[in-house]
């Protein structure tokens, strides 16, 4: 299609699909959404770590040919108050391969969250936060080492469908009156409602989207994290589905705890996945208490938010923590944290979340060189105590540094 904003690098090629994987050529062209408030900040940090990255790992062999995009603030400024315009899904679609910083979400009506706009146009059905810590990071945890997780979160369900109804209107009355008179149930009188979907198809391609994961990336264990001992037809058929997922797709490959202690006396088999579940409340507590026991998670939309949350908590905060929100092949990834407005054009905050999600994107694409450098001078530039003001007030004796100087850093140790 022509676009009005948008502009493709010509120097650069796209990334395709072809027999259902990526190919990724050595010049690919990536999308990338500067996101608002301090979204400029970090993203020309980034921008300037990933290119160093490339260029060490490959001598000049690939490059990115970054192609702008644009959404939320910016993309009001250009596209006639816009902020959400149809050209920029379109690209993301035939890029395939996007990375986008924050972004704000408009007060007084349109959308209700940019971000879960972008996830339910695209169908990004799997938000994925690998959560782990890297050392000399200040933690709340003693023994942060042990956190090492992936969290897959279901993206289009739960409370986040948005299917709700204002205590008073017309249409809450309707629905309350048929849920008491047809189907029974009490309630308060003038309650707000909410309906909950969780569906077999959407729980299963999420599952399975976690259980090939630990497959690929060697991982020990997936948790279905649920809250299944009181909403059994929706967290506890989550948790059912995902057995069915294990069992029925994945049976040469996965073992369960009963058939771990039944079958095998509590020895895991060398080359199996094993699939467990876990309420979503003890899954906090043990998080906290016996970290190394959790792998890859996979969860529902409402647990799966507080979880990423809490556990990037456990290993420095939101300000490093990285993710994504995939279909089947699109992937968006981006930095988890909010837009900062009062940091904005200040070159202040910590660039890392969204220098990470750029380390998952080139892991995505297959580059896993150029994360594993720049993972390698994270860990260097910290343990020298450079850091930016976030880690530098719970340091000792650190060197505090701008956005732009903790990039400079970085690329100085790549």
């Amino acid at each position: 299609m022509s676009y009005r904003h948008v502009k493709f690098p010509e120097s650069g090629q796209k990334v395709s699909i072809s027999n259902n994987k990526l190919v990724v050529p050595d010049n690919p062209i990536l999308g990338f959404v500067e996101g608002d408030g301090i979204g400029p900040d970090i993203t020309r940090a980034a921008l300037r770590v990933w290119d160093a990255a490339v260029e060490k790992a490959y001598g000049g062999k690939r490059k990115v040919h970054w192609a702008e995009l644009y959404l939320g603030e910016k993309a009001a400024g250009i596209y006639d108050g816009d902020y959400f315009p149809a050209e920029t899904l379109e690209a993301i679609k035939e890029l395939i391969v996007a990375i986008k910083g924050p972004l704000t979400t408009p007060v007084g009506g349109g959308f209700r969250s940019l971000n879960v706009s972008l996830r339910q146009e695209l169908d990004l059905y799997a938000c994925v936060r690998p959560v782990q810590y890297f050392d000399g990071v200040p933690s709340p945890m003693k023994r942060p080492q042990d956190v090492d997780v992936v969290i897959f979160r279901e993206n289009t369900e739960d409370v986040y469908s948005g299917i709700e109804y204002q205590s008073g209107t017309p249409e809450n009355r309707k629905l309350a009156k048929f849920l008491r008179e047809e189907m029974g149930v009490n309630f308060f009188e003038d309650a707000g409602l909410g309906i909950k979907p969780i569906s077999p198809f959407a729980s299963k391609r999420l599952v399975r989207k976690a259980i090939q994961y630990a497959i690929d990336n060697g991982r020990e264990s997936v948790t279905l994290v649920h809250k299944g001992n009181i909403m059994k037809f929706t967290e506890g058929a989550f948790r059912n589905w995902g057995y069915e997922v294990a069992r029925d797709e994945f049976s040469e490959r996965t073992i369960t705890e009963d058939e771990l202690w039944e079958k095998h006396d509590g020895v895991q088999p060398e080359g199996k996945v094993l699939i467990k579940d876990r309420i979503a409340d003890i899954t906090f507590q043990l998080m906290q208490l016996r970290p190394a026991e959790f792998d890859v998670l996979a969860t529902m939309n409402l647990n799966g938010d507080y979880l990423s949350d809490a556990l990037a908590a456990e290993v420095g905060g939101m300000g490093i923590a990285p993710g994504a929100n995939m279909a089947d092949h699109v992937a968006v990834f981006e930095a988890t944290h909010g837009t900062a407005p009062k940091y904005a054009n200040l070159d202040k905050v910590n660039p890392s979340s969204l220098m990470f999600s750029g380390c998952m994107m080139f892991d995505y694409i297959g580059w896993r060189e150029v994360s594993a450098l720049i993972n390698e001078s994270f860990t260097k530039t910290v343990a020298a105590g450079i850091v930016t003001y976030d880690f530098a007030r719970q340091m000792e004796g650190a060197t505090e540094v701008s956005t732009s100087g903790f990039a400079d850093a970085l690329i100085a140790r790549l």
